[in-house]
Parts: C-alpha cells; sequence; structure tokens
C-alpha cells in the first residue's frame, strides 16, 4: 500500500483530479446543504458550480449582433438580410446566442445524444438572459414559448424532448407559460440532419399540427440548434394556421452556411 505521508488532506496521494472530487464530497457530508463544485465538461479544470469554467466560455463562439433579424444570420449592420427580403419565412424574427461551432457543438451533442441534462441548465439560462428577438429579457414581449416538438417514436427512442428542457428554463426565468402539449409533430420525418440543406424544407412539409386555438397570441418557439430553419419554419406556419398573431424562434445555436464561415 501507497504511504499517504505528507499528505496535509489525510487522502491517498490520487491524482489531482480525484483528489479534488474526494474533497467535494467530504465537503458535502459536512456540509449536506452546500453544493457541489464540478469540473469543466471542456478542459476539466476546476469549474466551481458551473458546468463550464469562464475561460471555456468565454472561448465559445457567441454569434455577432449584427445579425438579420428575421433568420438570425450574420447581416451587415444587423439588416434585414437579402434572403429574408425575397422570400420571407413563417416566423418574424429569430435569435441566437451562439455559432454552431467547434467547442460549443460538442456540447450539444453531449447534451442531445449523451443525455448530459445538467447542460439544459445551463443552456436554458445563456437563452433566457440573451432574451427574445426583438425584446429583452427583463420584459420578453411573448404570450407563451413552445419548445419544437418531437415524432412520439423519436421521442421514445431519446427519453427526452431536449427542446422541452430548454423552454422550461427560459419559461421559468421569464415567468411565462409553456405549452408542449398543443402543437405536434404527425409525421416521422428522415432526421434533418442526415439530409443536404436543400432538401430539408420538403422533408418536414405538414410535419406540425397545432390542436388548440393561439388567436392573437405571441409565441416563442424554442429549439437547440437552427441550420436552414425548416424545421422552425414549418412548425410557425402551423401555429399562423392556429392563429397566432405573431411567431419568433429562439435557439441555442445558428448553423452558418459555407459563406458565412471564417476561413481557416
Amino acid at each position: 500500500m501507497r504511504s499517504t505521508e505528507g499528505s496535509t488532506s489525510g487522502l491517498p496521494p490520487f491524482p489531482n483530479a480525484i483528489e479534488r472530487v474526494w474533497k467535494r464530497v467530504l465537503g458535502l457530508v459536512s456540509n449536506p446543504l452546500a453544493r457541489i463544485e464540478q469540473d469543466c465538461l471542456l478542459c476539466a479544470s476546476p469549474a466551481q458550480r458551473e458546468i463550464v469554467c469562464e475561460a471555456c466560455e468565454a472561448d465559445l463562439p457567441r454569434l455577432s449582433e449584427a445579425c438579420c433579424p428575421r433568420c438570425a444570420l450574420p447581416s451587415p449592420e444587423g439588416r434585414l438580410c437579402g434572403r429574408c427580403l425575397a422570400k420571407p419565412s413563417y416566423f418574424d424574427a429569430a435569435r441566437a446566442v451562439f455559432r454552431y461551432e467547434f467547442p460549443l457543438d460538442k456540447l450539444v451533442q453531449s447534451f442531445k445524444y449523451g443525455h448530459r441534462l445538467a447542460l439544459a441548465g445551463y443552456f436554458g439560462r445563456a437563452m433566457a438572459a440573451l432574451g427574445p428577438p426583438g425584446g429583452e429579457a427583463a420584459t420578453p414581449s411573448v404570450d407563451l414559448v413552445v419548445p419544437l416538438p418531437l415524432y412520439p417514436g423519436r421521442l421514445s427512442d431519446r427519453g427526452f424532448n431536449q427542446s422541452l428542457e430548454l423552454a422550461k428554463v427560459i419559461a421559468s426565468a421569464w415567468k411565462v407559460p409553456i405549452d408542449s402539449e398543443r402543437c405536434a409533430r404527425i409525421r416521422d420525418t428522415p432526421a434533418q440532419a442526415d439530409l443536404p440543406w436543400k432538401e430539408r424544407k420538403g422533408n418536414i412539409r405538414n410535419a406540425f399540427l397545432c390542436s388548440g386555438e393561439f388567436a392573437g397570441k405571441r409565441v416563442l418557439i424554442i429549439d437547440d440548434v437552427m441550420t436552414t430553419g425548416a424545421s422552425v419554419g414549418e412548425c410557425a406556419r402551423a401555429l399562423k394556421r392556429a392563429g397566432a398573431a405573431w411567431v419568433g424562434v429562439l435557439v441555442l445555436a445558428r448553423a452558418l452556411p459555407k459563406r458565412l464561415q471564417a476561413a481557416p
């Protein structure tokens, strides 16, 4: 057995990361009301009580404020972009916190496919702090939030709807109602991520149905990643058919087309 002599903590001389965990566990035993500290998911350094440390958070690819107010793609001086002028989407406005790039993409994949549901709180708080498109977090000008629905079979396979987990955090922060029942996905379509961008709009056509009235409501759709906007656009179309007066979109991350990606 290895000697523990010289250890001021009384712990075996484990590697630093393991020793930090032991210290936190012992701290909880002595103070059960304390929140356990954790290591950063990206660099494994101490992250205090968040899931990402301050240094890594500063390096996350935040989306520029100069974006088209309708599709959330970068646009000179934040003006309405040419594509939205020529062919407006069914949603009225969109906003995103990050660009869908490394290392944010790895965190999203860990949340979505690795079942790291603790990331829902971290992501949801970032989205709530940004506020809805055209509004402020302190006074969100929306009547309710609607998480982008999953098809029941896919929801059963995954075990949770990532958009709903984000919406719960946002709705709680803004103190606005959340409606996850009256808008449903009624077609089991191939995953959008598996299709070329040009095929996504046709793939998702008529995939959503609203069973209730949204007459005169200002509705905000919540999703994790927006690529072409086809899924949220089709959901917005269903909400408009149900009477919604305005439909906005708030996503965690916006995927940029190649023409807008920074050169390596």
